[in-house]
């Protein structure tokens, strides 16, 4: 727990048996409660390495996507009674150290979510190993989301994120997208519901190992990421409405009735 609250760390995975180890041994111990790696159809022995760690897996059958990984996560952490909900990339490209910092925050009351930027610091990232063709494509998309946003982000394509429990209950995120551009419409959905949004920088480390859309999907993604922000501008002006970008009213508190729990890890 961080300040009374319970913390959930969500961590899809896709053949990621040569990082998740590191990655699963780098969340500080006793902070998190507990962590839930989903086996996107893993065709290795991430799952293995994952319970071996002390780590509750949920498996998918088959491959369905990072976003489709990420709604099971966030579904499991909310059904075992998470405050706040953490995704930790397995393949160790962002720092699970971090996880006190992500969520500081969110546990304090002072915001519903926060970001681990890269790009606080532009010339960090690029020393950190980011592709140049990457660095470039950030800082253009986060200026265009910025201008039909304004969530005062200094990237918006970071995939370290923290959600609090009112977030996730109320952004229908079952109806977003199974693949990466579900973090773009997750931010589209705090912009319409005027969630209070913060973030802290963050290390840049890309390796050979690390897991990142590769050129032609980056640029799928990026035309993706222009696509939402053109729903999103029909949907603000009541041209057109979509129920990706419905935010709910939380729903009224069920006394005596207690989260369920498939599982405990060892966080």
């Amino acid at each position: 727990m961080v300040n009374g609250k319970k913390i959930v760390v969500v961590m899809p995975a896709y053949n990621a048996g040569k990082t998740i180890a590191k990655a699963l041994a780098a969340i500080p111990k006793g902070m998190v409660d507990d962590v839930l790696v989903i086996d996107d159809g893993c065709q290795d022995d991430s799952a293995k390495i994952a319970r071996d760690a002390g780590a509750v897996v949920i498996a998918h059958e088959k491959n369905k996507g990072y976003g489709a990984a990420q709604k099971t996560g966030y579904r499991e952490a909310l059904a075992r009674g998470a405050d706040v909900a953490v995704m930790v990339h397995s393949d160790f490209q962002y720092d699970p150290t971090l996880v006190p910092e992500m969520v500081k925050s969110i546990t304090l009351g002072q915001a519903d979510a926060c970001f681990g930027s890269r790009m606080h610091r532009k010339k960090d990232a690029r020393a950190g190993g980011m592709p140049w063709w990457r660095f470039v494509a950030n800082i253009a998309l986060t200026l265009i989301e910025e201008c039909f946003l304004h969530l005062h982000l200094s990237e918006y394509h970071t995939g370290y994120r923290a959600y609090g429990r009112s977030v996730l209950l109320r952004i229908p995120f079952d109806a977003l997208s199974n693949n990466y551009v579900f973090d773009t419409e997750m931010l589209a959905d705090l912009a319409v519901g005027k969630f209070r949004v913060t973030e802290i920088p963050i290390p840049t480390r890309y390796s050979e190992d690390s897991q990142s859309p590769n050129f032609r999907k980056s640029v799928q993604y990026g035309f993706s990421t222009l696509a939402v922000m053109g729903r999103y501008a029909l949907h603000q002006l009541g041209i057109k409405r979509y129920p990706k970008f419905f935010i709910q009213d939380l729903p009224p508190p069920v006394g005596g009735v207690q989260p369920r729990s498939v599982e405990n890890s060892i966080w």
